[in-house]
């Protein structure tokens, strides 16, 4: 089977690359656990100055990395070139405290001595979505290599390029090979590696239902297992915000990388005293945005990554059009690329699809809430959990609210973003265990318990 990466402004095929056999998937699989014993070995001070050296790689690359990820997935330059310079940073942060994260705990009790170490668990599968190609793998693998694990990934079939060039990444930071490893295979064969136990721990990125077909398949075989899911975070904007402000912050959380992102905010949910007022700051937001090539310095909004994902975008408007909205389309038409206009839907209501699925691409439902508490009724009404952001001028009613949202993260009077220092992850339909911080770390390690007695 050939895996062809197609540039989505151009329509025209980057490259094409033969996919992996499955005896060709074995065999790297086995030279990765069989590196794991020499890169488990190592202390975790001489793994992390790996780390160091792959940050100075990316960093030396960026031009050559951030057209790759643009041409293959749209995302507008200025935006791939801050997707590198986010993975340098990961690698920084982790070159500099994993082995204090990773340090045995030392606990009081009645024995000689007691403490907890981390002990890497072997080799660990990512299967990674494309909308941020280079930071989802690395936010999963720095992190499981940090601990003395080795990975292999299976990447989004519409970025193979991105898929390789990270792993020449840390080969070109010196890295042992096999540490890190690149399988260009399709989804049936990944879910045969984790029926066949060839691996010890699985990470995934991606929607709901894939997500559930792992999560049963990995948890029948007793596999560690973190889970990324979709979410459909709120936007609560109450009548004491800054609305100026959360209307420019708005724009960005939804359109960024043209809103192809699990953590957009996807939902508008505003109060009825400041809604009109809203509406009116965020279509002026939106008449600034920059749609078009995305190779061009002053674009904001590039196409969607393919050309399928326009029909789903356009079924959701359509379920919402039937449903009474009236919706704002902004920009003019492209002739070629798979291009969708940025669409304001105002006066959403609950009962649409564009209000209760997670909607990848540039639309933005806004729904009126009569007061705080029906704002966060209708914030914990969907079956997502992962971001969330509020918008007031006082802080301690904000906070009070924050602690009533089901969400693995909120925001307030700022943008929901994943950043190293942080855990992330959600509850409910939108996953299962942490990345980033020292929460992430241990993800893939055994936590293991000494007792000591004389």
């Amino acid at each position: 089977m050939k895996i062809k990466s197609v540039n989505p402004y151009t329509e025209e095929v980057n490259w094409t690359y033969d996919s992996f056999s499955f005896g060709e998937c074995e065999t790297k699989i086995e030279k990765s656990r069989a590196t794991f014993s020499g890169w488990s070995s190592l202390s975790a001070e001489e793994r992390t100055r790996y780390f160091s050296r792959a940050g100075e790689v990316l960093r030396q690359n960026i031009e050559v990395y951030a057209e790759i990820i643009t041409k293959e997935m749209g995302k507008p330059i200025r935006q791939s070139r801050g997707e590198i310079e986010k993975c340098a940073w990961l690698c920084d942060y982790y070159a500099k405290n994993a082995a204090e994260f990773l340090k045995d705990e030392i606990v009081d009790t009645e024995a000689e001595k007691s403490y907890v170490t981390f002990e890497p668990l072997g080799v660990i599968f990512g299967i990674m979505p494309w909308n941020f190609p280079f930071w989802q793998v690395f936010r999963f693998a720095v992190p499981a290599m940090c601990a003395g694990n080795v990975c292999v990934i299976k990447h989004a079939s519409n970025v193979p390029r991105s898929a390789l060039e990270i792993e020449k990444v840390f080969l070109e930071a010196g890295f042992p090979e096999n540490v890190f490893s690149t399988l260009l295979i399709d989804s049936k064969t990944a879910m045969e590696i984790i029926e066949e136990e060839m691996v010890d721990g699985v990470s995934f990125t991606g929607s709901v239902g894939a997500g559930s077909e792992i999560g049963e398949l990995a948890g029948g075989l007793i596999k560690p297992l973190v889970l990324e899911l979709g979410g459909s975070d709120p936007f609560i904007v109450l009548d004491d915000a800054d609305i100026e402000r959360a209307a420019q912050v708005a724009v960005k959380s939804r359109f960024l990388n043209t809103g192809q992102s699990c953590i957009a905010a996807k939902r508008f949910i505003v109060t009825e005293d400041v809604v009109v007022d809203f509406i009116e700051a965020f279509e002026l937001e939106m008449q600034e945005l920059k749609i078009g090539d995305p190779m061009d310095e002053e674009t904001d909004i590039g196409p969607i990554a393919k050309k399928e994902f326009i029909d789903s975008l356009e079924r959701v408007l359509k379920d919402a059009k039937k449903k009474g909205a009236e919706p704002h389309v902004y920009g003019e038409e492209h002739n070629k690329g798979f291009f969708f206009r940025p669409t304001l839907v105002p006066a959403a209501s609950t009962d649409m699809k564009v209000c209760n699925v997670e909607v990848f691409g540039p639309i933005a439902p806004v729904i009126t809430a009569k007061d705080e508490d029906e704002a966060v009724e209708i914030a914990n009404s969907t079956e997502y959990g992962l971001g969330a952001e509020i918008w007031s001028r006082d802080l301690e009613r904000a906070e009070r609210l924050a602690k009533r949202i089901k969400s693995g993260f909120v925001a307030i009077n700022g943008m929901v973003k994943s950043d190293p220092r942080l855990p992330f992850g959600g509850v409910k339909k939108s996953g299962v265990g942490r990345e980033l911080s020292h929460y992430g770390l241990k993800e893939f390690v055994n936590i293991k318990t000494v007792v000591v007695n004389r």
